[in-house]
């Protein structure tokens, strides 16, 4: 009864127009504004998903018109949907959030009402009314009267047209999206279904990174026609004047087998009454035309539009209230709900309802007994999604790092950016490293850690030639750096990365050093210890890029000297820069978190560090959507008598980056990590150094948060965090409180914060 009352009471707030804020009480559902980071290249999307699920139903409207502000065709684009365009061409079916390249975004279904057309450009609607929130969107084209509305199971989705009296098409339109891969090939099956498959892939750069999209679309009326369409080739001479549709879309009205092309979609033409609802259903697999079948009848079977919605919504009220917060402003809630959401969309389900998925590069098909997971971009989420992950949803961090690992038995390597079976290797780094090390610290220990540290070692030892992940790896190993070989080679980020990961291994290398010597294996005990030495003094290396002469970190040649002519800010906004990558020298200066104070003492000590790190948020060297630089404010709280400049920071960072509007996140939310940073500073700790099980405090926005834990997991049910502010101005720590003892330190380790249950702020 209680799930019954609970489906009817979440389905009624898809009645909210477009966002409604909670109010007292609220669900925490009802704060999420899907709309948020829907421009300001933010890149989120207001379509229908569940949380982790692989399907995702988004309203697609970056391409077919010169009214829309972006075009995905006229440059870089890697969203299906910006806030301020105007012109919908559909809903495309299973998309990536928050990402920084184009991909995915396809099978693009759309309703259109009066004389059939198969051009984009010709059958695309201007829309207004747009609705979101959590597994629900809805708006109405203006063009042909018509309300749509979709949502989606985990594998499945679900459209709901609503048409004026007349004729009415419902299109499939296979020959366009985000992806830049091209081929599709379809079939009819029945009078209400069609099957087929799309190719994508080629994500950042990777020509070979390609994989196929199998799908299952139904409907729950029958057509009055329906058939394909194909754009043909161009021709000339006498041919052309043979052939009517030269050049142009060929109507097929009375094929009815297999159909592909780069180019292609089907059409069902239907005579509708006035308010009549035509129902589509989609079912996907990366597998194959089967399992898309079997997901669909599996998760929509005997479903309609509104059962499928109550569960969508059902499933991430259940999520989002793994956090309940009290206190803080309405757009606070919004801004930190909508951040939640954000970070449970990637990584993502890969697997079919029957366990089966694609193999790691790899064209065999493999079973899972849990969750296989994907969309694994780690040079982002390493740094703080899959720490929140950690604390919060332990039971999913665990199956997405045994998934890391069944990619290292598959594939013989950990991911790097992992995207539906294919390393794209986009970004640098070993960044699989400080996920697993920190996930297994934690005290998350239900996987093979030995297979792990296999995998880890392999990357960090192995000469470049054969290093998938490390390429620069001889001079790394040979000379503690890696030296500017060509212009824009991004060494200094590709080094700084090396050293994080390779204290990550240390701390993990002594750890598994401590467990053999308590089981009496000497000798194991002495290699770990002999690599935890060694990875440890790697992970220093960083000293050599220092310049004494800028005060930065600066590119190294070959020959062993500073790369000359240098200025430190070159690398702003996206400006091609020798040594790094999407950043300037200062957005890379202090990414040291493993050695916070080593690096101030080759600054000149503490006060010139200071002052050094002040400069960069006083002058506007911040990036705060570039990640080596998102943890920066947090250092502060290193030093003693300084950690009111990380609470200043952080508030002054979240109240001007992070607002309930659709500029709303500060740049690319690349699956969820810009989120997460809000999230966690949000309510008063963030994890800075990745792969070290610890946490910097800093000032809370809520007056209480309660976070539920797994008892199991970390031997308590929930954790939480009260804020006792004497007024709303208030903002620095004057005393805190751990476990009701007086805590005296602003950086606390994870067993620490889970055991203690209360973490309490008295502010000034």
């Amino acid at each position: 009864m209680k799930r019954i009352l609970l489906a009817y009471t979440l389905s009624a707030l898809c009645l909210l127009p477009a966002f409604a804020g909670g109010g007292e009480g609220a669900l925490p559902i009802s704060y999420v504004n899907p709309f948020i980071g829907t421009t300001n290249f933010g890149t989120t999307n207001p379509g229908a998903v569940c949380p982790n699920g692989m399907m995702s139903v988004v309203p697609f409207n970056v391409m077919g018109s010169e009214d829309n502000k972006y075009d995905k065709d006229a440059r870089w684009w890697s969203t299906p949907y910006e806030y301020h365009n105007c012109f919908f061409t559909g809903y495309s079916h299973v998309n990536l959030s928050g990402v920084g390249c184009p991909e995915l975004g396809s099978l693009l279904l759309m309703p259109t009402t009066g004389e059939l057309s198969v051009d984009y450009k010709e059958y695309g609607s201007r829309y207004k009314d747009e609705q979101a929130s959590p597994g629900y969107y809805s708006n109405f084209l203006t063009r042909y009267n018509v309300k749509t509305e979709v949502s989606a199971t985990p594998r499945t989705g679900v459209s709901r047209f609503t048409f004026p009296a007349g004729q009415s098409h419902v299109l499939l339109n296979l020959g366009e999206g985000l992806t830049n891969e091209t081929g599709a090939f379809l079939k009819q099956v029945s009078d209400t279904e069609f099957e087929g498959m799309k190719l994508l892939g080629t994500f950042c750069y990777n020509p070979q990174a390609v994989f196929p999209i199998y799908f299952v679309m139904r409907v729950n009326k029958q057509p009055a026609s329906s058939g394909y369409w194909k754009k043909q080739r161009p021709m000339t001479g006498v041919e052309a004047e043979w052939d009517p549709d030269n050049g142009r879309y060929k109507l097929y009205t009375r094929y009815r087998k297999e159909i592909a092309g780069d180019d292609i979609g089907a059409f069902l033409t239907f005579n509708t009454t006035e308010g009549e609802q035509i129902e589509v259903q989609m079912g996907v697999s990366f597998v194959s035309i089967e399992n898309a079948r079997l997901n669909l009848d599996t998760e929509q079977s005997g479903k309609n539009f509104s059962q499928v919605l109550a569960d969508a919504r059902m499933r991430w009220n259940e999520d989002l209230s793994r956090i309940l917060v009290e206190g803080g402003t309405e757009e606070q809630k919004t801004v930190f709900y909508t951040a939640l959401y954000h970070t449970l969309i990637h990584p993502n389900i890969l697997q079919d309802v029957n366990g089966q998925y694609p193999a790691m590069e790899s064209d065999q098909i493999l079973t899972t007994k849990g969750e296989r997971y994907t969309v694994f971009s780690l040079w982002d989420t390493y740094r703080n999604v899959h720490q929140l992950l950690t604390l919060v949803y332990p039971e999913r961090q665990l199956q997405m790092v045994r998934s890391m690992l069944d990619m290292y038995r598959e594939h013989g390597w950990l991911p790097k950016w992992e995207l539906y079976g294919r390393e794209t290797l986009t970004m640098e780094g070993d960044p699989s490293i400080p996920v697993i090390v920190d996930t297994w610290l934690k005290g998350l220990r239900d996987f093979d850690i030995d297979l792990a540290y296999e995998a880890m070692y392999k990357s960090a030892t192995l000469p470049g030639a054969e290093n998938l992940l490390r390429p620069d790896n001889d001079d790394y190993m040979s000379l503690g750096y890696v030296p500017l070989r060509e212009q824009y080679d991004n060494s200094v980020s590709h080094a700084l990365e090396y050293y994080i990961a390779d204290y990550s291994l240390s701390l993990l290398a002594d750890a598994l050093g401590k467990r053999a010597a308590e089981q009496g294996k000497k000798a194991e005990a002495r290699k770990y210890q002999a690599d935890a030495r060694l990875f440890y003094n790697r992970s220093l290396g960083y000293k050599h890029y220092y310049s004494k002469e800028f005060g930065t970190f600066r590119p190294i040649l070959p020959d062993g000297q500073f790369y000359s002519p240098f200025n430190p800010r070159q690398g702003e906004n996206f400006e091609p820069n020798p040594g790094f990558h999407e950043g300037c020298a200062w957005n890379y200066s202090f990414y040291v978190p493993h050695d916070v104070k080593g690096l101030a003492r080759l600054m000149g000590g503490q006060k010139p560090f200071i002052e050094k790190l002040q400069r960069v948020f006083d002058d506007g060297l911040y990036d705060p959507a570039n990640e080596p630089d998102i943890a920066y404010a947090h250092l502060f709280s290193y030093f003693k008598g300084e950690e009111w400049r990380t609470q200043k920071e952080t508030q002054r960072l979240l109240q001007k980056y992070f607002k309930n509007a659709p500029d709303g996140i500060p740049g690319n939310d690349d699956t969820g990590t810009m989120s997460t940073w809000a999230i966690f500073n949000m309510i008063g700790f963030y994890p800075d150094c990745p792969g070290d099980p610890y946490y910097t405090l800093t000032t809370p926005v809520f007056d209480k948060v309660v976070i539920r834990l797994d008892s199991d997991t970390w031997g308590s049910d929930k954790l939480v965090i009260e804020t006792g502010r004497p007024s709303t101005e208030s903002l620095y720590i004057r005393e805190m409180e751990l476990g009701r003892k007086k805590l005296s330190r602003y950086r606390i380790s994870h067993e620490e914060l889970v055991k203690g249950g209360v973490l309490r702020f008295i502010l000034r």
